[in-house]
């Protein structure tokens, strides 16, 4: 199967995190754990498209979402384009399959009345968690970075001379982000605070729980939820949220796409112009109330 090979290729030549090649990984070997079981096939290049098929079928069956089973089938369709990459196969199962049609999902970001009164919450810390916790949300909403890339921040990352984060992005894409005052002041009772921790195992990691191991992401999630929880009735409260409204809310006061998409860390506008949407709406609403001609 060139499996090793195909790791590799993910590894070094696309430059994809360890969790994206996991999930590759599992998605390609339960289709040829299907294939091999199901039809007694032996070889993954020599599967035909209704094999495929059958799959899609058994997942919808199974109850799995159209939008997993896109994901599922991306990560078999790069598998196949590895095999023609080094010449195992000519042509593509998947040459003529088209995705399944899904459900857009409505992002609505937090307002910025929210945000503040979740910062509100956290006004005055004077602990190492009150500090930390204060932190992640200001710098979430200030610098609108995943949490896989904050998990990852590095001390040397934060340049308080520079007023500056060095981001690390998808596929390894270094790029910088400005700090506003407040945030590094915030950063600075932090390590204040840091530096009191009995222990610190990973130390050159930025952000860190109180046993001084790195954070991670599952810590973070459940820490925005629980802070929006108590400012908002909205249904999603993540980080994600936060990103979006990072996003949305400097599009809304005239920042240009280009920008806002090189801060987000973007490979393309197509990305970024899904956080337009809300901005938009809300221009639009600016327009039909404030304009002279508008007679409604």
């Amino acid at each position: 199967m060139h499996f090793n090979s195909f790791i590799e290729y993910l590894q070094f030549e696309k430059n994809y995190s360890p969790n994206t090649i996991t999930a590759y990984t599992k998605d390609i070997e339960s289709f040829f754990d299907f294939a091999s079981k199901q039809f007694g096939y032996s070889e993954i290049k020599n599967i035909h498209y209704s094999i495929i098929r059958n799959w899609i079928v058994k997942l919808v069956d199974d109850g799995v979402s159209n939008t997993s089973i896109n994901r599922k089938i991306s990560s078999l369709r790069t598998y196949y384009k590895f095999l023609i990459k080094i010449g195992d196969l000519k042509v593509s199962p998947l040459l003529k399959h088209k995705a399944l049609k899904t459900a857009k999902k409505i992002q609505v970001p937090f307002s910025e009345k929210e945000i503040e009164e979740v910062l509100n919450l956290l006004k005055d810390q004077d602990s190492f968690l009150g500090a930390r916790n204060k932190l992640i949300v200001e710098l979430f909403y200030s610098t609108g970075m995943r949490r896989g890339e904050m998990v990852n921040l590095k001390l040397i990352d934060v340049s308080f001379s520079q007023k500056t984060v060095k981001v690390l992005g998808k596929r390894n894409k270094e790029r910088i982000v400005p700090l506003l005052p407040s945030v590094l002041k915030t950063a600075n009772t932090y390590l204040t605070f840091r530096k009191s921790l009995k222990k610190i195992k990973d130390i050159d990691y930025f952000l860190l729980t109180e046993k001084g191991n790195k954070i991670y992401e599952t810590l973070l999630y459940r820490l925005i939820h629980n802070y929006f929880s108590q400012a908002s009735e909205k249904v999603k409260k993540s980080p994600h949220i936060l990103r979006h409204s990072f996003a949305t809310h400097l599009l809304s006061e005239g920042a240009d796409i280009k920008s806002v998409k090189e801060l987000l860390g973007h490979s393309s506008l197509a990305s970024t112009q899904i956080y337009a949407n809300n901005s938009i709406s809300k221009l639009k609403q600016v327009y039909k109330n404030s304009h002279p001609r508008n007679s409604n």
